[in-house]
């Protein structure tokens, strides 16, 4: 069956009732330190833990929320403390139709509510007594008068007080059948006999119990034996204990023996077991081995466990290896209690999973939880953008704390900028992922190299000439730094890159581009500049420089009528190299916006009749370059 919902009341930091859907799969609890997130999974863990734990049992002292603890115990009354819905499986109702009769149980949700001081209630659970007690005379031998007194009855307590005939065959064992199911129901379940009987025969036995991991279940560099022999149950000391019943190993057995080599080789057997099914997910680094040795020390005994990287070839305690190694070893051998499990289901519990993994190991634990998924239902908490999938923002759930206490609600609810940040990172890292909508991508400086390279393709293609790939998508990335940046980050990625850059003659710049070169982040031919497409005969240029000089002024005098004098042909000095420097030094600035006359030429629609022969034969022949490179 499936958790489908958890109300929760008056837990800890949770002082108000509050209703959670939970998915079938997978459901994140999203918030900040502090926020409540660990008290509501340990509320769910404590109705029904998979073993007997002390830890994981509802306590008023601990558990009830302090400013109202003390009316609390005096009041004489009761609190629930947390109400789970199930969704019963169509296996489970078509057994109870198989055994009981088709018709006599056909719930399929219902609830176990769980109190402050011990009960337990259960709703949505009943049968049809009447519907049960017609099933069952189809098949017992029985006098047609008492088959009629038995069909004028609705309840199985009305049964009772039916006197049999000597014909009556099956009457002593159908009776009995009954009594017993009506002596097994307590005296606060209510008028359905038959409801506690499905319950309990059928619906308790398989409501999933859960399973509760954070980082204090890590396993140590070295444990001491004995203190695990003198029934320590810290939480340091559960999944050693593990570890020792996975290889079925008994405590007391190592602490008599001196001889430790058939030990060693059944921890190494439950050793290889176990990285194995890590490696199938942790991708940052494959060449580690496990070691256990058993040493004696002061007349006690510890068990030694190392992590050995076969490229260095030495061997470091476990604890003193990456804290995500550990995190991940230590959490498959606790989950290895509960796969040994084969009669009963789980929901998984997981504290701040992947705390100290690497964004990219954490999207490996990620994999990791889709999988278990498909036999356990995986409860998260987080408040790592790296732990939230952006495309699966329906499994979300935000928690924040209020001055009403913690507020749990769905992530389309939420207001507060502190709580949603994971989720907005994660989105915003996703469309970062996918920023590049194609396999070719030019990047170039600035969005108006994007509308003068755009607007010319368009113009040359109408004319059959060669303009850029439609497979290439151009990215315009906001200056030189940010391109060398980009390069960098996007290296690895599969994508095709080339940079179309203004040619520079500061040494910095020049710079910047050689060291991608040198460092091969990228090739030389996958960098072209602007001069080697223009005529102006000058060994630096930028993307201005293609257009004949009368009509990028005409651009730039209707992009700035209202801001410059207009500028005229004759005004610019030829000596200087470019015409965005020979248009500073006639307005007296260092600078103008580039964009705007590039935004003009978009805004004018204009066809090829608008440009001169050279400057169509400029980008062309810079297109055509371009498209090798790809």
């Amino acid at each position: 069956m499936k958790l489908t919902n958890v109300t929760v009341n008056k837990y800890k930091s949770i002082l108000k009732s509050q209703s959670v859907e939970i998915e079938p799969d997978i459901t994140t609890i999203v918030g900040m330190n502090e926020s409540g997130k660990t008290s509501f999974l340990q509320a769910i863990a404590k109705t029904n833990y998979f073993n007997s734990d002390k830890d994981f049992k509802f306590d008023i002292t601990q558990d009830y929320p302090r400013n109202k603890l003390v009316d609390f115990e005096n009041s004489g009354e009761d609190e629930e403390i947390l109400s789970c819905t199930y969704l019963l499986s169509d296996e489970l109702l078509n057994t109870i139709s198989n055994d009981l009769g088709k018709g006599v149980f056909t719930t399929k949700i219902f609830s176990f509510t769980y109190h402050y001081k011990g009960s337990s209630t259960v709703s949505g659970i009943a049968g049809n007594e009447k519907k049960y007690l017609e099933d069952k005379l189809k098949t017992l031998a029985l006098a047609s008068d008492t088959k009629k007194a038995i069909n004028a009855v609705n309840s199985l307590k009305d049964v009772a007080a039916i006197v049999p005939l000597e014909s009556d065959t099956d009457f002593p064992a159908f009776k009995a059948e009954i009594k017993k199911i009506m002596d097994a129901c307590p005296s606060g379940w209510g008028n359905s006999f038959l409801g506690y009987h499905i319950f309990s025969t059928y619906i308790k036995p398989h409501m999933p119990k859960f399973w509760y991991f954070d980082d204090y279940y890590h396993l140590g560099g070295k444990i001491n034996i004995n203190e695990l022999n003198n029934g320590a149950n810290e939480e340091r000391h559960k999944t050693a204990k593990a570890l020792l019943e996975l290889a079925r190993i008994d405590i007391k057995d190592i602490l008599s023996s001196s001889d430790y080599e058939r030990y060693i080789a059944l921890l190494e057997a439950s050793s290889n077991k176990i990285t194995s099914e890590i490696f199938k997910y942790w991708s940052t680094n494959k060449n580690l081995d496990i070691e256990f040795r058993i040493q004696d020390k002061d007349g006690l005994k510890y068990l030694d466990i190392r992590v050995k990287s076969q490229r260095h070839k030495i061997t470091l305690p476990l604890d003193r290896r990456s804290k995500g190694f550990n995190w991940f070893f230590s959490f498959i051998i606790w989950f290895s209690k509960i796969q040994a499990d084969k009669k009963s289901d789980y929901i998984l519990l997981l504290d701040e999973p992947g705390l100290n993994l690497h964004a990219s190991a954490q999207a490996d634990l990620l994999r990791f939880f889709e999988d278990l998924s498909k036999k356990y239902q995986v409860i998260y908490t987080t408040h790592s953008p790296f732990m939230v999938e952006s495309d699966k923002l329906n499994r979300v759930r935000t928690v924040l704390e209020t001055d009403e206490g913690t507020i749990i609600s769905d992530s389309i609810q939420e207001k507060d900028p502190n709580t949603l940040f994971p989720l907005q990172a994660a989105l915003g890292y996703d469309i970062a992922q996918n920023l590049f909508v194609s396999k070719n991508n030019l990047l170039v400086e600035g969005p108006a190299d994007l509308l003068y390279l755009t607007v010319l393709s368009n113009i040359l293609e109408t004319e059959n000439r060669t303009g850029l790939k439609d497979t290439i998508t151009i990215v315009p990335v906001g200056g030189l730094d940010k391109v060398t940046t980009f390069i960098s980050l996007l290296r690895g990625s599969k994508l095709a890159v080339a940079s179309l850059l203004d040619t520079f003659t500061d040494q910095k710049g020049k710079q910047r581009v050689s060291d991608l070169i040198q460092q091969r982040i990228i090739k030389d031919k996958h960098i072209r500049f602007f001069n080697e497409f223009a005529n102006n005969g000058k060994s630096t240029a930028d993307i201005e420089d293609l257009f004949s000089k009368e009509e990028y002024i005409k651009l730039f005098n209707l992009a700035f009528d209202k801001e410059f004098p207009t500028v005229k042909i004759t005004d610019l000095d030829s000596s200087i190299d470019t015409i965005l420097k020979q248009i500073n030094k006639v307005i007296g600035k260092d600078r103008f916006n580039h964009y705007k006359p590039a935004n003009k030429l978009n805004q004018l629609g204009v066809d090829k009749s608008y440009f001169s022969a050279n400057t169509l034969d400029n980008f062309e022949k810079m297109f055509i370059e371009i498209n090798k490179l790809f």
